[in-house]
């Protein structure tokens, strides 16, 4: 009696817990963007948040997306890829417009062809189909030339997977590059910092909660035996955290030569 009691009470707290594992899994990659998102909006300055991150995110849950329809992983992944997409585009809505707001007579870039309504061409327009200067990829004007880079992304890549979708060579290589993409997150950031010698207007909140959060997600992924791509990957990732973490360390207590930051000049090439 005294055995099945505790059977009736192990069962519903294991269901609890694993309902718990899942739904961080889901929303625990959103939250280290939250005070990032709060204190962007807060300062009206998104110098020191490179959205190279958003790109990175982008790439990798929209291919590990993919790698579902050919090897059917843990619907909570799933979910998370999807939540996480919408949060990168609504961090890069706000960047966009911040960098814009803080930079006068700034020259229309955009992904598609350019706008003939624009204000500072005073030429006859040159319709151009895409814009990929890479001194300019990523740095474009408006919210909706993202949205565009991302959907042609999107159906590109689909489209290949749609054809390949068969070979268990093409699935397994698109795994390892969703997860791997995701890996190099922190990438961008670390370059970032180094550049700067500074990591003045990064949130440190965020990245303790990056380094947190890949560390649950890596054991979750090797305790749900998920596939061997996303445990290795997941522990790289925890590595470039802990390498970012090791420079907000140096950059405060080793001050490196200060960098002008007048009229927010590295705002551009963080955007």
């Amino acid at each position: 009696m005294e055995t099945g009691g505790l059977e009736w009470l192990l069962v519903p707290m294991q269901q609890l817990v694993s309902w718990g594992a899942a739904g961080a899994m889901v929303f625990g990659g959103v939250v280290p963007y939250i005070p990032q998102y709060r204190d962007i909006r807060r300062t009206q300055n998104a110098e020191g948040f490179s959205t190279y991150v958003c790109l990175v995110l982008l790439v990798a849950n929209i291919l590990r997306i993919l790698f579902w329809f050919g090897r059917r992983f843990e619907s909570p992944l799933l979910w998370q890829s999807i939540i996480m997409i919408i949060t990168m585009l609504l961090m890069l809505k706000l960047c966009t417009e911040v960098r814009v707001s803080n930079e006068l007579n700034i020259k229309r870039r955009s992904f598609a062809a350019a706008d003939s309504k624009d204000e500072e061409i005073k030429a006859p327009p040159k319709r151009s189909y895409l814009d990929f200067d890479l001194n300019y990829f990523w740095h474009w004007s408006k919210f909706t030339d993202y949205v565009q880079c991302v959907l042609t992304f999107t159906c590109v890549t689909g489209y290949i997977t749609y054809l390949w979708l068969d070979s268990s060579l093409f699935v397994e290589t698109l795994g390892f590059l969703a997860v791997f993409t995701e890996a190099m997150l922190g990438v961008p950031q670390l370059y970032r910092n180094y550049q700067n010698r500074s990591t003045e207007g990064m949130s440190v909140k965020m990245v303790l909660m990056w380094t947190s959060g890949d560390t649950f997600k890596t054991v979750y992924f090797i305790l749900n035996q998920a596939p061997f791509q996303f445990s290795i990957c997941g522990l790289l990732q925890v590595f470039v955290d802990i390498a970012i973490l090791l420079q907000v360390y140096l950059y405060s207590y080793y001050p490196q030569k200060p960098v002008s930051h007048t009229a927010h000049p590295a705002s551009t090439k963080a955007l």
